[in-house]
Formats: C-alpha cells, structure tokens, sequence
C-alpha cells in the first residue's frame, strides 16, 4: 500500500523503481516504521501516557534490581526472555529491546514527545536498520 500510495503521489510508473519516490517523501519503509511506532509507545510507557496494558510490559533496570548497576544511569530496559522468533515479536520483547538499542541522546528524561519523535525519525532514517533486524533483510 506504501508503494501504490507514493507512485499516485509522486507520478512514478508501474515499471520504474519506486525506491527513489520513497526517499524523496521522505517516508520510511514499512519495517522501519514498525520499529518507529514501537519506540515511541515504549518512550510513551516510560512518560506514563500509554495504555496500561503496554506499560506493565515495561519494566526500567532501576526499579527491577535491588543492588545499584552501571546501567541504571543510561535508563535501559529489561528484556524478557523468549523461546522462539514469534515471541521476539511481541511488544514485551522487542520494545524494550528497541529503546536499549537507541542513542543516550534519545533516552534522556527531558526530551519532549515531539523532540523525540524528530530525533527517532532522523535516527531511523540515517541507520537503517535497528537491532532487531541484523539477522533480516530491511
């Protein structure tokens, strides 16, 4: 759908490569916008203004542990374990997993909702790809 929707608003041809009209509305493939929304609820779960449902999946190093660790500071995630590929899918896997993997930059506790949304959007963009897909294709 991503594809159809930029050839009718660019004017791109069935037979040409539609790669270049992507980049040029500066709009993000389909896998990396799923990884874009999942930052944002996990920054979302973090700030206290998403579902209660999501929010529960999430769970900072510092309110899980009872002895002081390095990684408290740098506001990461536990990731719960999973026994197969579908359960890296779920949102209590693969969120946390997504937010460890973000620059310090984009895990600060003042950053607004909107400043985050244009720092993950740039990060994402430039990178490429995240740590969830090393072992895919993007």
């Amino acid at each position: 759908m991503q594809s159809v929707a930029a050839r009718l608003t660019t004017g791109v041809r069935w037979c040409e490569r539609i790669t270049p009209a992507l980049h040029q509305l500066h709009w993000l493939p389909v896998r990396r916008r799923v990884d874009f929304k999942i930052s944002t609820f996990v920054y979302r779960s973090l700030a206290g203004t998403a579902p209660v449902y999501l929010a529960d999946d999430c769970t900072l190093v510092t309110a899980a542990g009872c002895r002081p660790l390095r990684s408290a500071d740098n506001r990461t995630y536990l990731v719960k374990r999973s026994r197969n590929q579908f359960g890296d899918r779920c949102f209590a896997t693969a969120g946390p997993t997504l937010w460890n993997c973000l620059p310090e930059q984009l895990r600060q506790p003042d950053i607004t909702i909107g400043h985050f949304k244009r720092l993950l959007k740039t990060f994402v963009w430039l990178v490429g790809t995240c740590c969830l897909n090393v072992k895919g294709a993007d």
